[in-house]
C-alpha cells in the first residue's frame, strides 16, 4: 500500500464530481424515499412488487456499467457518458409524478437507473484517473461523502414538501427535477478530462478478449467480494416500509432516509482517508459488523428509537465500505483499463442487488418485516465468514 501523505490536496476534478454527485442525489433521494409510500398508498401495489421493482431498478443501473466502463476506455473519453447518464436521470424525473400505475413507476425508475448505470464506472474510472494513487481512499470518501450530503438533503426537502404540498406526493415529486438540471449544467461547464490519460486509453481495445486477459487473478478475487457486500444488503426502500408499518406519520419514512444517509455523508470521507494508512481489509470486515447490528435494530424496532438507531448504523456500514471497495477496484485495474474494471465489478454487483432486493420483498410479504431484516442479519453474517476467507480482503 503507498504510504499516506497528510499534505497531498483532492484535485479540484474530484471536488466538482461531488458537487454534481451531490445535486443528482438531492433529486434522487426525494423521489426514492417517496415512491414506496406512493406505491403503496396512491397506487396500491403489494410489498413484493416493490421489491422486485427496486431489484430491478438497482441491477440495471450496475449492469450498465458493464457496457459504459469499457466504452468509456474504447473512446478514450469520460466526460460525453458522464452527460448521457446524468441527462437520462434528468428526464426521468417527471415520469414519476405523471404515473398512474406500478408499471409506468418501474420504467422511471429503469431510466432513472439506466442513466446512473451509463455514468457510474466511467465517473468512478475518471477519479482513478485524476487522483494519485497515495490519496485515492481519500478521494474516493470524498466524492461518497458529498453524494451522501444530497441523499441526506434529499429526504429533509421530501419532509417539508409533504407539508406544503399536504402529503400530495405528486406534487412533491415535481420538486425532484430543479436539482437533477442543475447537476447536467455543472458536468458540462466544469468537469475536465485529463488530456495525457485520456491518449493512454484511447489506444486500449478495452471490448475485446485481450482486453480480459489483462485481469489477474486479484482483480478477480475483488469482484466477488463486492458481489458478497452487495448481496448481505438489501434496497434501502425497505427501511422507508417499515417506518410506515409501524405505524409512524408519513413525513418518517423520508426522516428514516435522512438518518441514514447523514451517518453515510459523515463516516465516508473520514473512514477512507483513515483507510489510506489502516488496514482496509479490518475496516471492511468491521463494516459487515456494523451492518448486521443495522439489520437486528430494524428487526426489534417497535417505534423510532430503534428504526433510527437501525439507519444510522447502515449509514455507517455503508460508510466504512463503499468508498474501500471502489479503491480497491482501482488499485487492481490493469493500465488503461478502469472503466471497465469498474464495469466489470458493478455487473457482478447488479446481480447480487437484484437478488437482495427480491429476497427482501419476499420475506416481507411471506413472514412480516423483522424477518426481512433479520435475513439480512444472517446474510451479512455469511458474508463476514466468507470475507474473511477471501484473499482479496485479507490482501487490501
Amino acid at each position: 500500500m503507498p504510504p499516506f501523505s497528510a499534505s497531498a490536496a483532492i484535485p479540484r476534478g474530484v471536488w466538482v464530481l461531488g458537487a454534481v454527485s451531490l445535486l443528482m442525489d438531492v433529486s434522487s433521494e426525494l423521489a426514492h424515499c417517496l415512491l414506496p409510500l406512493f406505491l403503496v398508498g396512491a397506487l396500491a401495489a403489494p410489498v413484493w412488487l416493490i421489491g422486485a421493482i427496486e431489484g430491478v431498478a438497482e441491477a440495471t443501473a450496475l449492469i450498465c456499467k458493464v457496457f459504459s466502463g469499457p466504452l468509456s476506455d474504447w473512446l478514450g473519453r469520460r466526460k460525453p457518458l458522464l452527460m448521457l447518464g446524468y441527462g437520462l436521470a434528468a428526464l426521468s424525473k417527471p415520469l414519476f409524478p405523471l404515473a398512474h400505475s406500478a408499471s409506468a413507476v418501474l420504467l422511471a425508475r429503469v431510466v432513472d437507473r439506466i442513466g446512473k448505470g451509463v455514468r457510474g464506472a466511467p465517473r468512478d474510472a475518471l477519479i482513478a484517473d485524476i487522483a494519485p494513487a497515495e490519496i485515492r481512499g481519500a478521494a474516493f470518501g470524498l466524492r461518497q461523502s458529498m453524494d451522501t450530503v444530497g441523499a441526506v438533503l434529499g429526504p429533509l426537502f421530501a419532509m417539508a414538501l409533504l407539508a406544503l404540498h399536504r402529503d400530495d406526493i405528486r406534487g412533491a415529486l415535481w420538486w425532484s427535477l430543479p436539482p437533477a438540471a442543475l447537476a447536467v449544467a455543472a458536468i458540462a461547464l466544469w468537469v475536465r478530462e485529463p488530456a495525457v490519460r485520456v491518449e493512454a486509453r484511447a489506444r486500449r481495445a478495452a471490448f475485446t478478449r485481450d482486453a480480459l486477459s489483462c485481469f489477474e487473478p486479484a482483480f478477480w478475487s475483488a469482484l466477488a467480494l463486492g458481489a458478497v457486500f452487495t448481496l448481505a444488503r438489501f434496497s434501502e426502500a425497505f427501511l422507508v416500509l417499515r417506518a410506515a408499518q409501524l405505524g409512524l406519520p408519513l413525513s418518517w419514512g423520508p426522516l428514516t432516509m435522512a438518518a441514514m444517509s447523514a451517518s453515510y455523508a459523515l463516516s465516508a470521507y473520514p473512514l477512507g482517508r483513515l483507510s489510506d494508512g489502516f488496514s482496509r481489509s479490518r475496516l471492511l470486515r468491521m463494516s459487515l459488523l456494523l451492518l448486521i447490528a443495522a439489520d437486528v435494530c430494524l428487526g426489534r424496532a417497535t417505534g423510532a428509537f430503534w428504526l433510527l438507531a437501525g439507519a444510522g448504523l447502515w449509514g455507517l456500514h455503508m460508510g466504512c465500505s463503499q468508498g474501500l471497495l471502489s479503491s480497491l477496484v482501482a488499485e487492481r485495474a490493469p493500465e488503461g483499463l478502469a472503466g471497465t474494471a469498474f464495469g466489470l465489478f458493478n455487473l457482478a454487483c447488479g446481480a447480487a442487488a437484484l437478488l437482495a432486493s427480491a429476497l427482501a420483498g419476499a420475506l416481507w410479504q411471506t413472514w412480516g418485516a423483522a424477518a426481512t431484516f433479520y435475513g439480512g442479519a444472517a446474510l451479512a453474517a455469511l458474508a463476514w465468514l466468507l470475507s474473511a476467507r477471501m484473499p482479496a480482503a485479507r490482501q487490501f
